[in-house]
Formats: C-alpha cells, structure tokens, sequence
C-alpha cells in the first residue's frame, strides 16, 4: 500500500478571495500529491504565478510557482491508502497529463457555473476540486456517490477513508510531518 494526498488550501489569490465571497468556504483550492514532502502537486490552476487569467493543468510546488509567490498559503492534507497498483496507473496518468497538458484546460465557465450551484461540464476541462474528484472516483479511490455534483475543496474532508495529516502553513510543511 501506498500513499496519496489531497491538498486543500487557501492562498490568497484575488480568484481564492473571491471564491470565497461566494461560497463562504476558508480553503478554495484542491491539489492531488503522490510526494509525501508536496514538493509536487497536480491541479488546474495559473500557469503564471503573475497571471491570474492564464489556468490548464499545472504541477505544484511550495518551492516554484504560485504557491511559493503566496509563501503564506495555509493547507489542509489529507492521506489516502491506495493500492501499489492504483498508485501507480494514477502516477502514469497526472504525468501524462503533464506531458500533454495543451490538452486540457481551465474551466472558469464550470467555476462560474459550481458557484451558483449550477452543474457544466466539458471534456478535458476542470477546475481544481472536479479535477480532485474525478481522478479519484476514476481510479476507484472513492465513490462518485461519495460527492455531491458541485464538489468544493472542502467537501475532501469529509471522505471517510482519509486522515488529516496537517493543517498550517504549506512552507513549513515537511518540518512538521517529519519531526
């Protein structure tokens, strides 16, 4: 067996911000991390640290990119048990993403849609927490009947199957798990 982690946090991006105008939720943010450190993490969110209008499937980090940009990103981690097999075919799958991330796209329609409790979906667009939801009811992590439509970040702390393992400031992660 194997670890997985779901990442929620909360960065301070003016996007993070206004999420959460109208949702009313702390963290507005979800990531996927196969590392137990979380120097890499997979989502749909900026390409550029600096342009908040630019998002697709990006790999992330508390050492590059917008999450270093926002030292100050608060997180909650969460681990799963998976299966050496599962682990592996999902690990196969986000670098394939990775590698043909042209492919997919930021769905800020669907964010717009999720916010006022409206359901659209498109292939091979997402928004971080659909993104989350999706690779772990494809991979048979957890049940689709597990979340609602609209899945938000914090609906991830609800699954019964995972430990929060964290919650603080993402930079001084690794220090506090390891000690």
């Amino acid at each position: 067996m194997k670890e997985i982690y779901i990442v929620i946090s909360k960065t301070g991006t003016i996007l993070c911000k206004m999420l959460r105008l109208f949702t009313h939720e702390e963290y507005n943010h979800a990531s996927l991390s196969l590392d137990g450190e979380l120097n890499s993490m997979f989502s749909f969110g900026r390409i550029y640290p600096y342009i908040p209008w630019l998002g697709g499937f990006v790999e992330e980090s508390p050492h590059f990119g917008t999450m270093k940009r926002f030292s100050e990103t608060e997180v909650r981690v969460l681990t799963v048990s998976v299966s050496d097999e599962v682990y592996d075919k999902l690990n196969n799958e986000l670098h394939q993403m990775l590698s043909d991330k042209c492919s997919y796209h930021y769905d800020v329609f669907g964010l717009i849609c999720a916010a006022f409790n409206k359901v659209y979906r498109r292939k091979n667009y997402y928004y971080c927490s659909a993104f989350v939801r999706d690779v772990l009811v494809k991979h048979g992590i957890e049940s689709p009947d597990l979340f609602p439509e609209i899945v938000r970040p914090t609906d991830f702390l609800e699954i019964p199957d995972c430990s929060e393992i964290y919650n603080g400031k993402l930079r001084e992660f690794a220090g506090a798990v390891n000690t």
